[in-house]
């Protein structure tokens, strides 16, 4: 991707800021120059500059007859060591915090937009508790419980023999095998706690610069934009809400008070350029806290719950301590579930408050309360033996009730929030957030289901679970079989809308031929080169079709699910012996979709681990899953604190900060050119700007997902008032797009108070029909990528620095000293 032609030789020194999309760039690339030089920041995120330009602060008046240009390299934030494709396993984490940013815009309605991030938090709280209670299935129950005190099972798998009942060592006490066995769900509650401390520690715990950046001399002055504050910049969850400071000082003068309010109070601020957006410090330590207790509690509610039900039948002196610790638990879970609904994000203001005695005392005496409660599993209970199951199937069915319910009242509140101004192009008329949470349990039961199927295939040996077939019979909880036997059923409903899209793609391609030959006048006919150009702008517009699947998806997902709790309740028993008895036809075809379910459910679950090692190893693999974490890992963590972290909590002020020191040490006109996520990023940082600042700057994004992703499925952040109102107080915008880009689209944009309309003209992709002059070899079909090599694109961005006021005189004395020097520049 290289930097576009020079712009007129007028206005001033100007610096053109170019951020990358998905996937990310080389700073070589991205300024068609092998020389470069990073000019501000680290190995994780930089800005890099072209050796020749090294001196463009010091000497701006050299700079008057181009732009100079930067590149901002964020890729590292997302894709770098390969530890990082462990993140794959938090998945489903990532997809309920997505949920929360998936809200309706709601103006004046404190009450409900609180209440919905409330149930995304509760629905993230059980999604901690089913997954620590998948690996509580596997080591206690499966493991522990069963395996160890069945002598065919213990005497097959060597390293149990220690636990086995039938030796009568000191561990084969049942009590003892699952207090040992319990270590295995507390490392990994332990493990979640390390990774998001130690990712909070790099990302929202790096307080972003406070303060404000003096304020230019403009000797035109623009009117401010008129208007209210646009939909979705209510408090989120009732709150004020978190992130960079609108405008940017120099991190070495900024005070560490909270940031000065806003110097314009007329100018409109959309929720993701308030103060505290991008600094979700205290919110994440809070629920981190909540949730590494909630996983410890889940633990011990597993060995106190096995020991008070073998204490009631057989009443010994421990009885007592095992109903307190019983209370104990449930106490704590109060705390936690008080903790959890008490506050959300805070936004209003820079929020550098620290919760010292929450986040030290709560996963702490949580941990201790585990502690006793395994010392008292390890007390000797003469006579006891493990028979049957631990009590799984009340918790599975619970988790997947209280699940369900969540989401059933989550959509009852988007349906709410939505009805007073409903938007068409709002994705599943706002019921974005409800569907895509539902997706999220659906992740987590596939995963925690398939990790306890397969554990207990393998602990089985040549039986099927829960079959009753020759061999141990170890068998998870009958819910868990139900659920996998839907999985077949749901992909069978999938097939029916994925082949009406396959159908209306070729439908639509054919249609498109017309469409491409008119776009191309003058050119001789070739039907193979139409076909190519018309079957790329049908397969591009697929990806409008992604919220009728995400609701087919989620809809059968919650029909099924409480399908599958009444079956494992009603009849006690798997889908294959279920039917015993019934019509010929249907015993065969449960048994059939109970075994392939099975066997469905661990593949996925090992094909996650299969790609997360793959790309441990492979550089290329280990890109491709940086690009999902670029599209999901956007917002900051506001409802699951073990989800991957917030990229942008780093990138926005970085991009703030540079546009900040630019303007306020030169003087001089600014582009912010961003690609793809990088239009996203840009945006994002044009809005934390001050007002005068955001006046000298001009925005040009190009295969920008702005409308098409972010605004449909985030309306309360990108929606059409928000875009517009960005319009309003950016100095001026454009945006370049082609039909054949499955990501990037217009951002609907009008005409209005004498601007001009956002958009350009859809860009002709190829470039070229056929073999011109010009164009002596075909020219490809580029799709989402290298825009800049389109002519169009030096053109308008041209026209952007026409359109910006002239660069101002620079400024001299004690302001330019805490601007990093007065180049900017880092050592680093």
């Amino acid at each position: 991707m290289s930097p576009a032609t020079p712009a007129p030789e007028s206005g001033g020194a100007a610096l053109e800021l170019l951020v990358h999309g998905v996937g990310g760039a080389t700073p070589q690339d991205m300024l068609d120059d092998p020389r470069t030089v990073r000019v501000t920041g680290d190995r994780t995120a930089a800005v890099y500059r072209r050796a020749e330009d090294l001196d463009a602060e010091d000497h701006p008046e050299r700079y008057a007859a181009r732009p100079v240009p930067e590149a901002y390299c964020w890729s590292n934030l997302t894709s770098g060591d390969g530890a990082r494709a462990l993140w794959l396993l938090l998945l489903p984490f990532m997809v309920v915090n997505l949920a929360h940013w998936m809200r309706p815009p709601a103006r004046r309605r404190p009450g409900l937009v609180r209440l919905y991030g409330v149930l995304v938090r509760l629905v993230a709280l059980t999604l901690t508790v089913l997954l620590t209670a998948a690996a509580c299935e596997v080591a206690l129950d499966l493991t522990a419980w069963q395996c160890a005190a069945t002598a065919g099972c213990a005497d097959a798998h060597s390293w149990l023999g220690f636990l086995s009942a039938g030796r009568g060592g000191w561990w084969s006490l049942p009590g003892r095998r699952l207090a040992l066995a319990a270590l295995v769900p507390t490392a990994l509650v332990g493990l979640l706690w390390y990774l998001s401390n130690r990712t909070w520690s790099a990302y929202e715990a790096q307080r972003p610069p406070a303060g404000y950046d003096a304020p230019l001399p403009d000797p035109r002055p623009e009117p401010e934009p008129a208007g209210a504050e646009p939909a979705g910049a209510g408090p989120a969850d009732g709150q004020t809400h978190g992130a960079a400071s609108a405008g940017i000082t120099s991190p070495s003068t900024a005070s560490p008070g909270p940031t000065p309010p806003d110097t314009d109070p007329a100018e409109p601020r959309p929720a993701l350029g308030r103060p505290g957006f991008w600094y979700g410090r205290r919110l994440v330590a809070r629920l981190r806290a909540a949730h590494t207790s909630a996983g410890f509690l889940t633990v011990a509610a597993a060995l106190v719950t096995a020991t008070v039900r073998h204490d009631a039948v057989n009443p010994g002196p421990g009885a007592v301590l095992g109903r307190l610790l019983q209370a104990a638990v449930a106490v704590l879970a109060l705390v936690v579930l008080w903790v959890v609904c008490r506050r959300g994000r805070s936004e209003r203001r820079l929020d550098l408050r620290v919760e010292r005695a929450l986040v030290s005392w709560l996963p702490g005496a949580s941990l201790a309360l585990l502690v006793l409660t395994a010392l008292h599993a390890c007390w000797s209970r003469p006579g006891w033996t493990s028979t049957g199951t631990l009590p799984g199937d009340a918790v599975f069915g619970a988790l997947t009730l209280a699940q369900g319910g969540l989401v059933v009242a989550l959509g009852v509140v988007a349906l709410l929030l939505q009805r007073p101004r409903r938007d068409p192009r709002t994705a599943l008329r706002g019921l974005g957030g409800p569907a895509v949470a539902m997706l999220a349990c659906a992740l987590g039961g596939v995963m925690s289901g398939g990790v306890a199927q397969r554990v207990a295939d393998w602990l089985d040996g040549p039986a099927t679970p829960g079959m009753g077939d020759a061999g141990p019979r170890i068998a998870p909880p009958v819910l868990l079989s139900w659920q996998a036997s839907v999985i077949p059923v749901l992909l069978l409903l999938l097939l029916a809308p994925a082949a009406v899209l396959a159908v209306r793609t070729v439908l639509a391609g054919r249609r498109l031929r017309a469409a491409v030959e008119a776009d191309y006048p003058g050119d001789e006919r070739d039907p193979v080169r139409t076909g190519q150009i018309a079957d790329g702008r049908a397969r591009a517009s697929l990806t409008d079709s992604a919220p009728v699947l995400v609701g087919v998806v989620s809809g059968a997902t919650l029909l099924l699910g409480a399908g599958s709790v009444a079956g494992a309740w009603t009849s006690g028993n798997v889908p294959g012996r279920a039917f015993d008895g019934a019509h010929p036809a249907l015993a065969p075809l449960a048994s059939a979709t109970q075994a392939l379910g099975s066997w469905m459910i661990g593949f996925g679950f090992l094909l996650f681990v299969t790609w997360g090692r793959r790309a441990y190893k492979d550089a290329s693999a280990r890109r491709t899953i940086g690009i999902l974490w670029d599209v999901g890992t956007f917002w900051p963590r506001a409802a699951h604190p073990f989800a991957p972290p917030c990229y942008a909590e780093r990138a926005v002020p970085d991009l703030t900060w540079r546009m900040s020191s630019w303007t306020r040490s030169t003087g001089g006109r600014l582009v912010i050119s961003g690609h793809s996520q990088g239009s996203v990023l840009a945006a994002a940082a044009v809005w934390q700007l001050r007002p005068d600042t955001r006046r000298r700057v001009a925005l040009l994004t190009y295969g920008s997902p702005l409308e098409r992703l972010y605004g449909r499925w985030f309306p309360a952040y990108f929606g059409p008032e928000a875009l517009r109102g960005l319009n309003r107080t950016v100095h001026c915008w454009s945006n370049l797009y082609r039909a054949t880009d499955p990501i990037g689209g217009p951002v609907r944009v009008p005409a209005e108070d004498g601007r001009p309309a956002v958009d350009a003209g859809v860009l002709l992709d190829p470039v070229a029909y056929g073999r011109t002059r010009e164009h002596p070899l075909p020219e490809p079909i580029l799709g989402h990528s290298d825009y800049q090599a389109d002519p169009v694109f030096a053109d308008r961005r041209s026209a952007l620095l026409d359109r910006l006021p002239p660069a101002l005189p620079r400024q001299r004395g004690g302001d330019e000293s805490s601007d990093q020097g007065s180049s900017g520049r880092s050592s680093g």
